[in-house]
């Protein structure tokens, strides 16, 4: 079982799991003719890279309890070559970066849930950092699923993406999608270790999902602030979107996600299903 967060675990496996992708010429160490035991740079090239001892390093990777000072994390992260949301990632499990203040329910603010309506016919949804779904237009439901049709709890699009059956074919790069989102869920678990419900999302994708598993161990850390989506549709055929995120100011644990047509093609796609909600006797019901 995952639990919440256990930091000096996380940390060191993240340490390690990230020195052991780089080779020496990634970081302009010259190789050397001794055949390596172990994948990646040896721990004292990155004691050497970031300035520590070697017995610091190891210490790191083995969960000893350490609390690197800003100062040593920036430089470990500058030696592991880590990109921005990795060094965030690795301040959070260090307790490093400054606090903020989050909000203490999982409702979508009634300024920011009528914005979602507001932003008809660009299909458009709220989530929280868990990426429950908190909100959305009629459009998002009917380029997506029904989200009536979806048990409250389950309206999570990690896991229907994941696990929800009507979902298993919308996505034409399901691989890539699923891979992004587990990226930036990691980096969300960090950002909120006391979050129990996240880590129980966390458990049950890993106990139920094999792939969730497979991908989740491999510790990559993205926030994917834009993006594009290959979408397999059952009405309107394939189609491709380009996805923007926002964050309000006073709600910064929850995000507004915009869909957009990435093309001429695409563009007439979601017109048809505007045109399906606009003609609907009963449109999908939004929140």
């Amino acid at each position: 079982m995952t639990g919440t967060v256990d930091a000096n675990r996380e940390l060191a496996a993240f340490l390690r799991t990230r020195r052991e992708r780089l080779r020496p010429k990634d970081v302009a160490l010259p190789e050397r003719r001794r055949a390596r035991r172990t994948p990646g740079l040896r721990r004292e090239e990155v004691a050497e890279l970031a300035g520590v001892s070697v017995d610091y390093v190891v210490r790191l990777e083995q969960g000893r309890g350490l609390r690197p000072s800003p100062e040593v994390l920036d430089a470990l992260a500058d030696a592991l070559r880590l990109s921005g949301d990795e060094r965030a990632y690795l301040f959070d499990l260090a307790q490093q970066r400054p606090s903020v203040a989050r909000p203490t329910t999982g409702q979508a603010a009634d300024p920011v849930a009528r914005l979602v309506r507001d932003l008809s016919p660009l299909p458009c949804m709220l989530v929280n950092h868990r990426f429950d779904i908190l909100a959305w237009n009629p459009e998002m439901a009917a380029l997506m699923v029904d989200f009536d049709t979806v048990p409250g709890p389950r309206r999570n699009t990690i896991w229907m993406c994941i696990l929800y059956p009507p979902m298993h074919g919308f996505y034409r790069e399901r691989e890539r999608i699923i891979r992004e989102g587990i990226a930036d869920l990691r980096a969300a678990w960090a950002a909120h270790p006391e979050d129990k419900e996240l880590a129980d999302l966390v458990d049950e994708l890993t106990s139920h999902s094999p792939e969730f598993a497979e991908y989740w161990a491999q510790r990559d850390v993205r926030v994917n602030a834009r993006g594009s989506k290959p979408l397999q549709h059952p009405r309107v055929g394939p189609l491709t979107v380009e996805y923007e995120v926002l964050m309000p100011l006073q709600d910064p644990d929850q995000r507004l996600v915009i869909y957009r047509a990435a093309d001429a093609q695409s563009q007439l796609a979601l017109d048809a299903l505007a045109q399906e909600v606009r003609s609907a006797p009963r449109p999908l019901r939004a929140l």
